[in-house]
């Protein structure tokens, strides 16, 4: 079969002209045919997905403004009544990665005055949240420790003198065989529980 240039000129301008027509018609944000396309796309509105519009919201988004006054989780601002009636306001941001245990020892200062109130709710907070493996002294002997071994002592010569920072970080991430706490009390309540663990350390 005999190929002439005007054929083959034809053919290649027919081939052109169709990959172009093709090609504009196509639209760049489709991901082609999809099996089950719900499952990719899901028909509830998702706020951190935006693949059609949102008719319900005004600007045709999912995701919305915060409401006024909204506190970002890494930015707790608490204020701390002083015992000269005066008003401290700490912002409690705590960004130090979970391997800086030493760094937290060196640079972590409980930002909330003791008294005998901020203790007794540490106290409080403790019998909730920790005394269940740390026991109702420290003494590393409650109902689930028993079980689970390993748990310390506070009052022992290896952690009698850990300081602020050392116990404010092991409640946020966890060591050893503790878990983390840090989505059970906030940061004001861990410091608070700082402050009746070193009353656990003397022994009391």
């Amino acid at each position: 079969m005999k190929f002439s240039v005007r054929n083959i000129t034809l053919a290649v301008a027919v081939t052109t002209f169709s990959t172009v027509v093709l090609s504009s018609c196509h639209d760049n944000n489709s991901t082609g045919w999809e099996f089950a396309p719900n499952m990719y796309n899901s028909r509830a509105y998702e706020p951190l997905t935006q693949w059609r519009e949102n008719t319900i919201n005004p600007d045709g988004k999912n995701m919305r403004q915060p409401v006024p006054g909204t506190v970002a989780r890494t930015n707790y601002h608490t204020s701390f009544l002083q015992d000269d009636s005066t008003v401290v306001n700490d912002l409690m941001i705590y960004n130090l990665p979970a391997d800086s245990i030493a760094v937290a020892e060196a640079t972590l200062k409980n930002p909330i005055p003791w008294s005998d109130a901020v203790e007794t709710e540490g106290q409080a907070l403790y019998e909730r949240n920790c005394a269940h493996c740390h026991g109702e002294k420290g003494a590393g002997d409650g109902p689930v420790g028993k079980v689970y071994k390993g748990v310390p002592n506070y009052a022992s010569d290896a952690y009698k003198n850990m300081n602020d920072g050392h116990i404010y970080h092991v409640i946020t991430y966890g060591k050893g065989r503790m878990w983390p706490h840090a989505s059970q009390v906030n940061p004001e309540e861990r410091w608070k529980i700082v402050h009746y663990v070193h009353r656990l350390q003397l022994g009391n």
